[in-house]
């Protein structure tokens, strides 16, 4: 594979909040002879996910932030091409932190899994099978600790990680109310997620609709946006509720941080817990949550959506897209 060429999204510029196109580039460099120990992977899919934004800013995260000049970090999914790993053989089909870029040379560290759902589209293992699958799974039944008779409110429903929430939810028995923006976002979240109650935040009054369709409370928020859609839901929790926080989507930078309603005053009264989450301190619980979503995909009873779209081109605006709220389903970039 040493005449192969590989062609790498890089990082160009360090973006303020939000990345756009302008802050990628597009380059080729050879595909390097492996070493022991090491092997080949040809991607085939790569992900675009919220979380990039916090990988390539410099403020501080969870992560260190992608270098100037390095390959935008991302995960991918691929075939082995060839392997002198003892532990992978060509064939292998493999998910992990492969980046934005054709081919990745791997010790095996970032492979995250061997995907072994031969039935089912290796592009799920970037998706409901996937980081998002996985964090809606342990962010709602771990963080969340959902109950039958709840009810359970999500932002950003109609998303990736929002639509597999919602619908895990109402297999725990919950009553599930959804927040998207625009018409055709809360339609989805009723018609194709199975949402009883889908409430745009876009149409004026998010305060009347949540009191409309939560009449006795909110006993589980999923929050995938803070900001203003979170302080309004905040102040309907009912006695006991647990919010778990996911995402920051409204929040264009934390640099200075933004400043809204406190929320002691509502835990407080309430006897409320929130807790943040990040699917990466339950790697080593990957396989179980895994093997539940894909039997509920196989049985029909958990749906999914995918937007791909082809070609590498397609990746150095997709996060800015993505935050525009421009994709309806798990936005993927399918390489050649």
């Amino acid at each position: 594979m040493s005449a192969a060429i590989n062609r790498q999204v890089r990082l160009k510029a360090r973006p303020i909040g939000i990345p756009q196109s302008e802050h990628f580039e597009i380059v080729t460099a050879p595909v390097p002879e492996l070493s022991d120990r090491q092997l080949l992977v040809r991607n085939e899919f790569l992900s675009v996910d919220p979380a990039m934004r916090g990988w390539v800013n410099a403020v501080a995260n969870y992560s260190e932030p992608v270098g100037i000049g390095e390959v935008m970090r991302s995960f991918a999914a691929g075939t082995v091409v060839a392997s002198r790993h003892p532990a992978y053989r060509e064939g292998d089909r493999v998910m992990g932190m492969f980046g934005w870029q054709d081919f990745a040379v791997s010790d095996g560290g970032s492979v995250r899994r061997k995907v072994r759902e031969a039935d089912l589209p290796l592009s799920l293992s970037l998706g409901v099978l996937g980081l998002n699958g996985v964090t809606a799974y342990f962010g709602l039944l771990d963080v969340g600790t959902p109950r039958p008779g709840d009810t359970v409110v999500v932002s950003t429903a109609a998303g990736a990680v929002g639509s597999a929430v919602g619908q895990v939810a109402k297999m725990m028995g919950c009553r599930t109310v959804g927040i998207a923006g625009g018409a055709i976002k809360t339609k989805l979240c009723r018609e194709e997620f199975g949402y009883d109650e889908a409430i745009d935040y876009k149409g004026g009054d998010l305060a009347g609709g949540l009191a409309a369709a939560c009449p006795r409370g909110v006993d589980v928020y999923f929050d995938n946006t803070a900001g203003a859609i979170s302080d309004t839901v905040l102040a309907r929790l009912a006695v006991g509720a647990r919010v778990v926080v996911c995402g920051t989507a409204s929040v264009s930078s934390w640099d200075p941080a933004p400043q809204g309603p406190r929320v002691e005053r509502q835990l407080l009264v309430k006897r409320a817990r929130m807790g943040g989450m990040l699917a990466f301190d339950y790697a080593h619980r990957f396989e179980e949550a895994i093997a539940r979503l894909a039997d509920w995909v196989r049985a029909g009873k958990l749906t999914y959506r995918e937007e791909i779209r082809d070609g590498i081109e397609n990746c150095p605006g997709a996060i800015a897209e993505l935050y525009r709220g421009e994709n309806l389903g798990k936005r993927l970039i399918r390489l050649a």
